[in-house]
């Protein structure tokens, strides 16, 4: 066993001295012992020691130097010398705040439901999507109350009058936490993390403002790096080439942002390497597009010292703009305008603890070497194949009917396609007929398009990839929905009743159509057919108000309804999960209003992609249970019909289930499941419910180390209980979840 550390009342004193003036005691209470991990307080400060990944011994040095938090070392030893990494480094964090707004889409539906109350609208402004609250004067399409005013955008950088440090231990992992943090009008602590077994050290702002209706964005980092001769920051570019930067320029006023590909940089200095990057997925909030924007940085502060971190920029960007006709050209350029004006940032209600991470890799291995191990936490940016199962993604408007159409040609390969395979997804649904094309015509252009679609997504369509013509129907039932058929299926919407259009004819060119004129006639071609809907983006966008404007329709209560979709949307660093609130609390009522449960499917809704793009932070995926992809001409009906039966989880990536069921019969059950992950785990989630009250039963998980593999055996009373469903996260907030079970 390792000897651990008290800290004595000489240790103590110690400490406050070096901040320069009498000091609270480090406060030890909360530490216990840690196989494999040492705290000691001392004359240096808190000194943290815990065995890495391969073998690797690590070191993490903090004190107080005039109520600033220091990092005095970072070092890193792998059968060697030690290799020190930084030197008297200092925490700092920037906040770039603005004024949430709620949407024009969300407030046109308050109207019309008369539900636009102050305190309505208080509630609903946080799951908006449309805002931007750095642009001024703002757009009058996306949010009402405005114009926005330059003075209600406010910067601020961090500033301590810290008395000291506690050090925690929590299962498998230390914090060392320092008081006395102001950023802006932000104030809380800063606090580092180590985890056994990983090479990891986190470090956070954990803050709360009291102000109302703020978004934000930050950048965290180290600064007082010293430039010495060899030392140099390097990272891939978005081509995959070793980009460096010597700091051989001049200074810098603000943060550089780099457009490193993976999000991450890594600080050479001869003797290791200090990676720097931020979490995988929660850093990111929603966006229509995956543009690139430069999510680490370095700053030149003078000719002898630099800082890193990481950072969100103040300006969003839109897709690059395509169309070999002027028409098109302008259509898609108005759309990438808007893209980068739509830029909504992170949610901060009042009084939550906003947590803004940034994650460091201590290794004494060369820079290739480390960028390996820091990419093995996301599978090196890919859906990791599983067997027995197919990754399955969507809600991806890419204009592929009008792109290949003003190409005049379907043999071309868009920008979308080496993105998504290089992935890893095997299933693929788009979204056409979503703002391009001629979504409500009823026929004589729709059709014609529909042809192009089909045609066109079966030239794309690979032996491991599939490209199904799905669409974001949006007619007759209320909001926005999604609609998935087992094949090429040609219909038009709105019928023309006054025309006399039958609901199901035959045309001489294209064969059997369906002319749709009510959500009676959508439910029977879908039943017609064998297809899956749900809703998209639920509670937000032009959703909001859905599902529960339509619970009691005949076509929510079918089970062909099959839920919603899961986004991260909104993003709001103070939740224990990624969209715990809109997602998943939308889903408990979903399945407490159907007849059997619905479910949680993970979507994109984003445009154009590129290879240079940043899409695997901003994805989740699902993960069906399926032994083959379905060639194009195939039915896809096992795919459909998975879904309907909900043999799929959705998963960020990092997390991967490989089994998953409730066992037993009767009042007492035990859920099973069986998973992988990369990031030390934080916490599972049994969710149930009898049909109105839900209930849970959190399961801890700190004592985890990362990369690893584990087994859950949950007892459970089943008693009047109606759905189960079960979720998993890690350290770094990356996710799964399995759908929800019906007990009876």
């Amino acid at each position: 066993m390792i000897r651990l550390a008290i800290c004595t009342a000489i240790a103590c004193m110690s400490l406050a001295m070096l901040s320069g003036a009498a000091q609270a005691a480090c406060d030890m209470r909360g530490f216990k012992a840690v196989e494999g991990m040492k705290a000691d307080a001392g004359g240096n400060g808190v000194t943290l020691t815990w065995q890495g990944e391969g073998g690797a011994n690590l070191r993490a040095v903090f004190g107080l130097k005039g109520g600033q938090p220091v990092v005095q070392e970072l070092a890193a030893q792998q059968g060697g010398n030690w290799a020190v990494l930084a030197s008297d480094v200092t925490p700092e964090f920037q906040v770039t705040t603005g004024k949430r707004r709620i949407s024009t889409a969300q407030m046109q539906f308050l109207k019309s439901a008369h539900l636009d109350t102050p305190a309505e609208i208080e509630r609903r402004k946080w799951l908006t999507f449309w805002d931007a609250p750095l642009a001024v004067p703002g757009n009058k399409r996306w949010n009402d109350f405005l114009p926005r005013s330059a003075d209600e955008i406010k910067r601020g950088t961090s500033a301590f009058s810290s008395h000291g440090c506690k050090v925690t231990s929590d299962g498998a992992r230390i914090s060392v936490t320092f008081d006395g943090l102001t950023l802006g009008i932000f104030a809380g602590d800063l606090q580092f993390t180590a985890y056994k077994g990983s090479s990891l050290l986190r470090q956070e702002a954990i803050a709360r403002t009291s102000e109302q209706s703020v978004a934000y964005i930050y950048k965290a980092g180290l600064k007082g790096f010293v430039i010495k001769d060899g030392t140099k920051l390097v990272w891939h570019d978005t081509a995959q080439q070793w980009q460096s930067q010597q700091f051989g320029g001049t200074p810098n006023q603000q943060p550089v942002g780099l457009r490193a590909r993976n999000r991450l940089a890594i600080l050479d200095n001869g003797v290791g390497s200090l990676a720097v990057f931020p979490t995988p997925h929660q850093f990111f909030f929603a966006r229509e597009n995956e543009v690139n924007l430069g999510y680490v940085y370095y700053r030149k502060d003078d000719n002898g010292h630099f800082s890193i971190g990481a950072m969100q920029p103040e300006q969003g960007e839109g897709y690059k703009a395509w169309g070999n006709s002027d028409e098109v050209w302008k259509r898609r350029s108005d759309v990438q305008r808007e893209q980068a004006d739509n830029f909504a940032l992170y949610n901060a209600p009042p009084g939550t603890d906003q947590r803004m991470s940034v994650y460091y890799y201590l290794s004494a291995a060369k820079p290739d070497v480390t960028r390996r191990k820091v990419m093995a936490f996301t599978h090196d940016d890919v859906f990791k194949p599983l067997p027995g199962f197919k990754v399955l993604s969507g809600h991806y408007h890419m204009e592929l009917n009008e792109m290949m159409t003003d190409r005049g040609t379907l043999d071309f390969q868009p920008t979308w396609v080496p993105v998504l395979k290089g992935l890893g997804i095997n299933l693929l649904y788009l979204g056409d007929f979503h703002d391009d094309s001629h979504q409500a015509d009823p026929g004589p252009l729709r059709l014609p398009e529909q042809k192009v679609y089909f045609d066109a997504t079966a030239r794309l369509s690979d032996k491991d990839f599939l490209v199904m013509p799905a669409e974001e129907v949006n007619s007759y039932f209320g909001g926005h929905w999604y609609l998935m058929l087992p094949k090429p299926v040609y219909f038009t919407h709105p019928r023309q009743l006054e025309a006399g259009k039958a609901f199901v004819e035959n045309n001489p060119t294209y064969g059997q159509v369906y002319n749709l004129g009510s959500a009676k006639d959508a439910l029977a071609m879908i039943n017609r057919e064998g297809g899956v809907m749900w809703t998209a983006h639920p509670r937000t966008k032009s959703s909001e108000g859905y599902p529960e404007t339509y619970k009691d329709k005949d076509f929510f209560l079918s089970d062909r309804f099959i839920g919603a979709s899961w986004e991260a949307l909104p993003t709001d660093l103070s939740e224990k999960g990624l969209c715990q609130t809109r997602c998943f609390d939308t889903g408990d009522d979903m399945s407490n209003w159907a007849p059997k449960p619905k479910y949680m499917i993970a979507e994109g809704d984003t445009y154009m992609k590129s290879p240079e793009d940043e899409t695997y932070p901003q994805m989740a995926v699902n993960y069906l249970k399926l032994d083959h992809v379905p060639a194009f001409n195939e039915s896809w009906a096992p795919i459909t019909e998975g879904m309907r039966k909900g043999n799929f989880f959705g998963t960020t990536g990092e997390i991967l289930f490989h089994n998953w069921a409730v066992q037993g019969t009767g009042d007492k059950r035990t859920f099973t499941a069986e998973i992988e992950y990369t990031y030390p785990l934080e916490f599972a989630e049994l969710v149930w419910s009898d049909g109105s009250k839900v209930d849970r039963r959190i399961i801890k998980l700190t004592d985890t180390t990362a990369f690893g593999k584990k087994k859950f055996a949950i007892p459970f009373d089943a008693a009047g209980k109606k759905w189960v469903r079960f979720t998993v996260w890690d350290a770094a907030m990356n996710g799964a979840w399995v759908q929800p079970i019906a007990l009876r």
